[in-house]
């Protein structure tokens, strides 16, 4: 037990790993005051070399180890490890997090929160009963829920029936030192890019069927897909299978995504579902335009017409033709690059995000302790 008198945030995922999610967290923890809260990560399952994005000192890590499918041992391990922490709010992230509020709450934690970042791989439209049972049934236990994007606040709040009073929503923000505009080269091939995770809620496949499409076409064009996942190996193939794999760079996980988003003329991405997308934030700011689906909160990103262009999930024919108006029209890529980066600065800069997240936990606090969660009214900036 410490004598520290900064409250304890305990922050709970399911992996401590590359990803959207992970990396608003990092960003959180580096961000918020040291002076007015502490914090430590609660990993339900492990832990990767992404730790070493957390540049504070004082951040513990612990791991549960967590078995596939239901483990029911990991609730009991959540309860002791809330006990020795002590911490004064449990923030939960995601549906792999959320049953984490009932050992907080019988561990005796003042304070929890919610954040819902994107759908479940196993629930990309939203639709599944047990999963809407799930959080309405633990949402007693929990005094806010965070909703990253519109999409994910409506569906709170219409499918799942949480109350509006502890719903809030706070987008992504950039960090728009490390993700900047850079000179882009003249001339040919133009090279569009992409940094998703090779699983089925992102859709590579179809970005992989639309540069095929592309080059067909006759477009002078690269691709660089970054990231890892299960579906790389069926991405590699259908290059293979076209004869385009000269024209293409898998380059797997990276750490120096700012400078390799950089080197990029178009940024696309493909998914089926999405909450609020890091990568379209990193690409604006990277003064890139932005080709999407309008899947989840990207339609909240991406200014039609204006910062980019958007399309309907799983079209790669149609995905191809916007590419291809990318590809030929360098003016419309430097305009629409400019007014994203603009927007960027505007409207997606770190420290708002931070200011909110802070303005929820300052709120929490400013209450005291509630006896009963559902009776709580607390203020927060929205």
């Amino acid at each position: 037990m410490t004598s520290d008198p900064r409250p304890l945030i305990a922050h709970v995922i399911h992996r401590l790993d590359v990803g959207g999610m992970e990396n608003g967290l990092v960003n959180v923890i580096n961000r918020l005051p040291e002076d007015r809260y502490r914090h430590a990560v609660v990993s339900l399952t492990g832990s990767s070399d992404f730790a070493k994005r957390i540049e504070r000192d004082d951040v513990p890590i612990v791991t549960l180890n967590k078995k596939p499918g239901h483990d029911l041992g990991v609730h009991l391990r959540l309860y002791r490890a809330f006990r020795e922490l002590r911490p004064t709010i449990v923030h939960t992230r995601n549906l792999a997090a959320v049953e984490a509020v009932a050992a907080a709450a019988a561990a005796r934690v003042p304070f929890r929160v919610h954040g819902e970042h994107g759908r479940d791989v196993q629930d990309p439209e939203g639709t599944m009963r047990r999963y809407r049972f799930l959080r309405k049934a633990l949402s007693p236990m929990i005094h806010r829920f965070i909703a990253l994007s519109r999409d994910l606040e409506r569906y709170l709040l219409a499918s799942v029936g949480i109350p509006s009073s502890k719903v809030v929503r706070i987008t992504n923000g950039v960090d728009l030192d490390r993700f900047r505009p850079d000179e882009r080269r003249p001339g040919a091939p133009v090279v569009i890019g992409s940094v998703t995770r090779m699983q089925e809620v992102k859709d590579p496949l179809t970005l992989a069927r639309a540069f095929v499409l592309l080059l067909k076409r006759g477009a002078d064009a690269r691709l660089v897909l970054v990231g890892d996942g299960p579906l790389l190996s069926r991405v590699r193939g259908q290059f293979e299978d076209a004869g385009v794999s000269s024209r293409v760079t898998l380059a797997g996980r990276r750490d120096d995504v700012p400078r390799v988003m950089r080197s990029f003329d178009i940024f696309c991405l493909s998914s089926r579902v999405e909450g609020i997308s890091n990568t379209i934030l990193e690409a604006m700011a990277s003064g890139l335009p932005v080709v999407a689906t309008g899947a989840g909160g990207n339609a909240e990103l991406v200014e039609n017409g204006v910062t980019g262009t958007l399309v309907p999930p799983r079209d790669p024919e149609l995905l191809a033709d916007v590419l291809a108006r990318y590809v030929d029209d360098e003016n419309l890529r430097r305009t629409q690059g400019l007014a994203g980066r603009a927007r960027a600065e505007r409207e997606f800069g770190l420290e708002g995000m931070v200011a909110r997240y802070l303005g929820v936990y300052d709120g929490l606090l400013a209450t005291g302790r509630p006896a009963d969660v559902r009776g709580s009214e607390l203020s927060c900036a929205e």
